[in-house]
């Protein structure tokens, strides 16, 4: 519809991960160092969370686009409630490995095999774990006792987490007290900043041809971060009704009160009370636990410490690598 009216090449605010809409904001470009590092040790797990629709799915498959697949044999599963075995089969799956009516141990078996096999090609095998929250303990530690498959003094795999801010709950668990030691990156995106927002908007909106049709006012953009908190799922989602009402109403300018209207209309539609930004207070890191544990609310805090802390650190790890690599390729 409207995509037509503004002489769009294709929709820039779809829902959908694409890779060719990524944007490098500060968030991002900050957890694509992290990833990029992490990939580099070949080793151990990396473990990336953010709020919902932060971005992490277009983050990775911006990261797979500048891989060398001749490097790299990727798998990519989605988790659910799974068990430890059950988390076997969907890799072993994701891998092209046969895992029906097989045995734990025979299915182990054909794994390992299958990770020394790429070892010999000199290929790096990467499992990713997208919603990671949802991982039970029992997945978990499947995934930990794969990651001792070794053949060789290469690691066998290198794995990826994405997940929500839960995530980092269940990392918190002493139970899970080995694989953590075996995280060798880890980063928490968050929201973008009020002009990043803009940046971000400009910058799908120029993928598609955008040469200023429909005109977005400075208030505009100031009100689009405001109501979507910076999310870039709920940009996506109020920029996109915003065309489409300046498609209906034939606007080629888009001002601060079409905005208001425009996100009020979509709380009304969501059932959501106080206006459509509040539904930010019941995702990720905003929401309060309502459990009332103190406990968990003690582990979250120490643990919010400590990944400020190793961010810190592994910071300033990538700026003596950047200062030091340059020097080794002119040898």
């Amino acid at each position: 519809m409207y995509q037509s009216f503004y002489s769009f090449s294709a929709m820039p605010f779809q829902l959908t991960p694409d890779n060719r809409f990524y944007f490098g904001s500060q968030e991002h470009r900050k957890a694509m160092a992290f990833l990029q590092y992490g990939l580099s040790q070949q080793e151990g797990f990396v473990v990336v969370t953010g709020e919902i629709g932060a971005g992490k799915t277009t983050l990775v498959e911006h990261l797979l686009s500048t891989l060398d697949l001749n490097d790299y044999v990727v798998a990519r599963v989605v988790t659910t409630q799974l068990g430890g075995y059950d988390t076997l089969c969907v890799i072993a799956n994701a891998f092209g490995i046969a895992s029906e009516g097989v045995e734990k141990g025979v299915l182990i078996g054909r794994v390992r095999q299958f990770f020394s096999s790429l070892q010999t090609q000199g290929k790096h095998a990467v499992v990713i774990v997208d919603e990671a929250q949802s991982l039970t303990m029992e997945a978990v530690e499947e995934l930990r006792m794969l990651s001792n498959l070794t053949s060789g003094p290469q690691a066998p795999f290198q794995g990826v987490f994405l997940g929500q801010p839960e995530f980092r709950l269940v990392l918190s668990s002493p139970e899970l007290q080995q694989l953590r030691q075996r995280v060798v990156a880890s980063c928490h995106l968050g929201a973008l900043n009020p002009e990043d927002t803009r940046k971000y908007i400009e910058h799908r909106l120029g993928r598609v041809g955008w040469v200023g049709d429909p005109a977005f006012s400075d208030e505009a953009f100031e009100e689009i971060h405001h109501h979507s908190g910076g999310i870039p799922r709920r940009v996506n989602s109020l920029c996109s009704r915003l065309l489409l009402l300046g498609y209906l109403e034939e606007r080629h300018a888009i001002d601060a009160a079409a905005v208001i209207s425009v996100a009020q209309e979509m709380a009304t539609e969501l059932g959501i009370p106080g206006g459509y930004r509040n539904d930010l207070k019941e995702s990720g890191a905003a929401r309060q636990l309502t459990d009332g544990s103190e406990e968990i609310q003690t582990r979250l805090q120490r643990l919010e410490r400590a990944t400020a802390k190793h961010d810190r650190a592994m910071l300033r790890l990538l700026d003596l690598a950047l200062k030091y690599l340059p020097t080794q390729s002119a040898n």
